[in-house]
């Protein structure tokens, strides 16, 4: 077991280096040669040189005969695990009040696809980013609330009547506006129901809010106490961060009960 840490705590300090993260990033998208290497990186080639060499002697590069370097399988392996690194410490201020909730080890793992995720800061601004995502739905619109406010409800069933679908899942403990069950009546909620344009259902413990369309979207981690925050959020149109929600999403659906309105209280 000593060995095994000692050689992880070995390669991670051949990734210890601004330089040497960026070459094996690059190796990614395409081969290269020291010198090339050098000049897009703006760097000399000694410099270079040195870091090629390490980053051989780790494994993690090698180099062909033509003299093209390219990733090795444990290089390309090492950067599907780079990004939950940047991810957490780009966020790092932000994990200090929040934790993952109720998400399953196996979406943690892949929470470097998130690492392409703004953050947006403030209750209004998150609203506002929610609205754009409905206004820019052509297929479906999927969430998972824990809070309701009341001045969306009215723009996504104005989306759902223009033809996209709707499925929803409630936290069982979630809050809704006084008022909701009327303006839902006003807007026709039930015939889009009948139509199946609108789905619900609801899951128990539910702290992870996510709102996301065919293209972008949302997801907003709990506070270190286990209360959902629609305060914070990161947001995306990158493709990995669209799939790791779009995933969770039908994790949380097929794990999910049916919906009870009676469970629901204004």
């Amino acid at each position: 077991m000593t060995n095994i840490y000692e050689n992880a705590a070995n390669d991670f300090l051949e990734l210890a280096s601004e330089q040497r993260l960026n070459i094996i990033f690059k190796l990614l998208e395409k081969k290269s040669k020291i010198s090339n290497m050098a000049k897009e990186l703006h760097a000399t080639v000694q410099e270079v040189h040195r870091n090629f060499e390490r980053l051989a002697g780790a494994g993690l590069i090698m180099k062909d005969k033509d003299g093209m370097y390219d990733l090795t399988t444990y290089g390309k392996t090492m950067c599907t695990q780079v990004p939950s690194l940047l991810f957490l410490s780009k966020n790092r201020k932000y994990f200090e009040n929040h934790d993952f909730g109720d998400v399953p080890m196996k979406f943690i793992q892949r929470i470097g696809a998130l690492a392409g995720g703004q953050q947006i800061k403030g209750f209004v601004k998150v609203l506002e980013q929610w609205k754009s995502i409905y206004k820019n739905a052509d297929e479906f619109v999927y969430e998972i609330f824990t809070e309701v406010p009341l001045d969306l409800i009215e723009p996504l069933l104005t989306r759902v009547k223009q033809g996209i679908k709707l499925q929803y899942i409630f936290s069982e403990s979630v809050i809704v506006p006084k008022g909701r069950k009327e303006l839902l009546n006003k807007l026709g909620m039930k015939d889009l129901i009948d139509k199946g344009l609108v789905e619900r259902r609801m899951r128990t413990g539910t702290n992870v809010v996510v709102v996301l369309n065919e293209k972008e979207a949302c997801v907003g981690f709990p506070t270190l106490d286990g209360v959902a925050d629609m305060r914070e959020m990161f947001y995306s149109k990158d493709p990995l961060f669209h799939e790791w929600c779009l995933d969770y999403f039908r994790y949380c659906w097929y794990n999910s009960s049916p919906f009870q309105e009676s469970k629901i209280r204004e």
